[in-house]
């Protein structure tokens, strides 16, 4: 082939040959493509950023980690779909020879849930005048002491949109406020009904938190569509898929951090048939940033942060505008000198 017929057949080989092979390395830690390399080990190439002086290797994984950005989005959906830690091990060694422990997993979905409930707790949605309130035991023998660990949560009829849950031990008229003031705070006004079984703790509970200003319906779960729990019984049996894989989760700590992360997957991930393909924070008129676990990760690499620093989307394509700096030369660690002992001379006196 001639350079020119070359030239002209690369365009008609798509994106993927031009990402696969002509892909620039770059510094993960401030994007600068001006990098050398830096030896290897254990057969593996490293390489020395120019601009920032750090080292590290192209294996598309964010600064100390081990695992692809690919990978760790994968692993996060998963967890959050219902799949348990040792499938989500075997589908990652199946993927990629390698089987990463179950503390590297809960890293992941920690450290990036809070990132994704950090952005969330941002925007505010619009919400309708009708939400629904409901508890369901999660944990019948948590922290092995025999207790129930309640799940109580509220929700907007319109937009499907979770308002505010509450992890407790019990549910009474404090839980109910708690959660009731929680909700307020998130849609920023009122609602005008609020629709609850039979439990007594939902009576003192609305009443202290809203006063005279939400009209409070009690219902059951096969009343008429329009006054029933059904809307929330429903999630509850979606919120329990995940909750079979966290029965070994002792800490209220975590398991609030997990359920957090839970309800940015529901709210901003996981589109509704009934709201025509699209999720609760389409409906209330979020425009989140992140349309899935895969933009949490990414968020994360240079491009990502300075997309985030200057309020460009997060899919928009560009090249990165690296801040150039001097060149920091390592370095080399200083010689130890060695303690010498004193040393006994013979004199003309004797010794010394």
């Amino acid at each position: 082939m001639e350079q020119a017929d070359i030239l002209d057949w690369l365009p008609e080989m798509g994106e993927f040959v031009m990402r696969t092979n002509f892909e620039q390395i770059v510094c993960k830690y401030c994007g600068s493509p001006e990098i050398v390399k830096n030896g290897t080990r254990g057969g593996v190439q490293y390489w020395l950023c120019k601009n920032c002086g750090r080292g590290f290797t192209a294996n598309k994984a964010l600064p100390r980690m081990r695992y692809s950005i690919d990978d760790i989005a994968s692993a996060i959906y998963q967890y959050y779909s219902g799949s348990s830690l040792n499938d989500i091990r075997g589908h990652i060694e199946q993927q990629r020879d390698v089987r990463p422990s179950d503390s590297a997993i809960y890293d992941w979905v920690t450290r990036f849930s809070k990132i994704a409930v950090a952005k969330a707790r941002t925007h505010k949605p619009q919400v309708g005048n009708t939400w629904v309130a409901d508890e369901t035991v999660i944990h019948k023998n948590f922290g092995g002491r025999k207790r129930r660990l309640w799940l109580i949560d509220i929700i907007d009829t319109d937009t499907r949109f979770l308002l505010a849950t509450k992890l407790s031990l019990n549910r009474n008229k404090h839980d109910i406020r708690e959660l009731m003031e929680l909700a307020r705070d998130r849609a920023g006004k009122t609602p005008k009904e609020v629709l609850t079984d039979g439990w007594k703790g939902y009576l003192d509970g609305i009443e202290l938190a809203y006063g005279a200003d939400a009209k409070h319906i009690q219902t059951t779960p096969f009343g008429s569509k329009e006054n029933s729990t059904t809307l929330i019984e429903r999630w509850h049996g979606t919120l329990k898929d995940r909750t079979k894989v966290m029965r070994g989760i002792k800490s209220l700590d975590t398991a609030r951090a997990i359920i957090d992360g839970w309800l940015v997957y529901y709210n901003f991930f996981r589109p509704h048939e009934s709201l025509n393909g699209q999720t609760p924070a389409e409906v209330a008129q979020i425009k989140f940033p992140y349309k899935n676990w895969l933009d949490v990760v990414t968020s994360q690499t240079p491009l990502g942060q300075f997309k985030e620093k200057n309020n460009i989307p997060l899919r928009v394509e560009m090249a990165f505008i690296y801040e150039p700096k001097p060149y920091r030369k390592r370095t080399k660690p200083k010689k130890k000198s060695r303690k010498t002992k004193n040393k006994i001379e013979p004199t003309m006196g004797g010794l010394k």
